[in-house]
């Protein structure tokens, strides 16, 4: 039988990771809760960046996970888990060249149809609660100036209806968080590097002193750092703040 959610119906609200983690703050919440909302006002992405989503037209929700003993230095499997189950029901839904950019961005081609946020809660080296947001362009097909941005409608020219793919996700969701206290990063990496967008492929970043360089992603460290070869041979991790991939 299909475990059903506790599912947090808003019509609007400034972010769904906020209400969630403000309503952890009052009270004892099951896991899996959802809030879910038509209209996100001050969605963010990683890093602070501002997430835009048309009224009604996509998918704006935020997932509570309660955990026992998922040690921080297993947290990038929260990163393998959300992304490789996202990219698992669009894999389903047919739509084409799907990759998962570091850490977890959901790529068709070059273009981003999926941003994901995670905020823990921590209790010493353990984290006690994940807030997990998603923000999946669905049925939007004007992004204004908005460059390298696609939706599942632009993608397949097809309508989607939003209950049943937040239905889907959530499966899915459970189905790649099974196990995931008992495993390590390096145990969980290989399924998450195969679909890793950009991998051996020369590529072009920007580090923090706006240096522009060329290298080829490798692979992601055990802590969640992206490995890139540069020249000479030279391998170097960095951190989400230290690089962006410019392409």
């Amino acid at each position: 039988m299909r475990e059903q959610s506790p599912i947090i119906k808003l019509d609007a609200t400034d972010s769904t990771n906020l209400y969630l983690k403000n309503l952890l703050r009052s009270k004892t919440l099951a896991d899996y809760t959802v809030v879910v909302t038509a209209k996100q006002l001050k969605g963010r992405g990683q890093m602070g960046a501002e997430w835009v989503t048309e009224n009604g037209k996509n998918l704006t929700f935020s997932v509570l996970k309660n955990f026992e003993s998922l040690q921080v230095v297993q947290q990038f499997n929260l990163n393998t888990c959300i992304s490789l189950a996202v990219y698992a029901v669009l894999k389903e839904l047919s739509i084409p060249d799907l990759r998962v950019k570091w850490p977890n961005d959901i790529m068709s081609g070059s273009t981003k149809i999926c941003g994901i946020l995670i905020e823990n809660v921590l209790k010493g080296k353990i984290i006690q609660h994940s807030i997990i947001g998603i923000g999946l362009n669905v049925n939007q097909i004007s992004f204004k100036n908005l460059e390298k941005v696609s939706s599942l409608k632009l993608l397949t020219a097809q309508y989607f209806d939003l209950d049943e793919l937040l239905t889907r996700l959530l499966e899915k969701l459970r189905h790649y968080f099974i196990g995931i206290e008992g495993k390590s990063v390096p145990q969980m990496l290989p399924a998450y590097e195969k679909v890793l967008f950009r991998k051996d492929k020369p590529s072009t970043f920007k580090n923090v002193d706006d240096e522009v360089f060329m290298g080829f992603i490798r692979g992601v460290s055990s802590d969640g750092k992206l490995v890139l070869e540069l020249e000479d041979n030279v391998f170097k991790e960095y951190g989400l703040k230290e690089v962006k991939l410019l392409y």
